[in-house]
C-alpha cells in the first residue's frame, strides 16, 4: 500500500486527457466499446452544473489512478434524491490499496451535501474482488436488475 496520499477532485475542462484512459480503462474491464460520440457528450454533461451527472478523478503524484461518476435522481420513495453510482474505476496496479473506497466515501459525502437519501450502484456479479469492498461499506439490497435495451 501507498502512502502518498491520495486527492480526490471533481473533474475540470483541463482534465480531458486524464480522464479518458481511465474511462477506455474502465470499458476495458467490462468489456465493452462505448461510442466516441457518447463519450464525448458524457464529458461535457459532467462540466455542465445545470446536469445532475457528476466526475471525480483520484490523484496520486500528480497522476489520475481512478474515477467515479454519479448521477442524482428522483425518487418516488423519497423527498430527497437519490445517488446513483455509475461508474468507478480504478488502474491496475493500484486495486487493494483503497483507492476505490475513497472514492466511494467521495461520493458518499457528495450525496450528503445535496440531500439525497441513498446512494447505490451495481456490480457484475464475477466482480468478486470489488464485492468484497462493497460488502464492508454498503449493503446488499437483495433486488436483481431487470432490463431490456431499446
Amino acid at each position: 500500500m501507498s502512502s502518498t496520499p491520495l486527492e480526490i477532485r471533481p473533474v475540470s475542462a483541463a482534465n480531458h486527457a486524464a480522464w479518458l484512459p481511465l474511462w477506455q480503462g474502465y470499458q476495458q474491464f467490462y468489456k465493452t466499446a462505448i461510442a466516441e460520440e457518447t463519450s464525448a457528450v458524457t464529458w461535457q454533461r459532467f462540466l455542465d452544473p445545470a446536469e445532475p451527472m457528476h466526475a471525480a478523478l483520484a490523484w496520486r503524484e500528480g497522476r489520475a489512478v481512478g474515477l467515479v461518476h454519479w448521477i442524482f435522481h428522483r425518487s418516488c420513495w423519497t423527498v430527497g434524491d437519490y445517488c446513483y453510482l455509475q461508474d468507478l474505476y480504478v488502474a491496475e496496479g493500484l486495486r487493494g490499496e483503497g483507492v476505490g473506497r475513497q472514492l466511494i466515501e467521495h461520493v458518499y459525502a457528495q450525496a450528503r451535501a445535496a440531500g439525497a437519501s441513498r446512494v447505490h450502484w451495481l456490480t457484475h456479479e464475477t466482480n468478486t474482488d470489488a464485492m468484497q469492498v462493497y460488502d464492508r461499506i454498503a449493503d446488499r439490497s437483495g433486488f436483481i436488475q431487470y432490463r431490456k435495451l431499446l
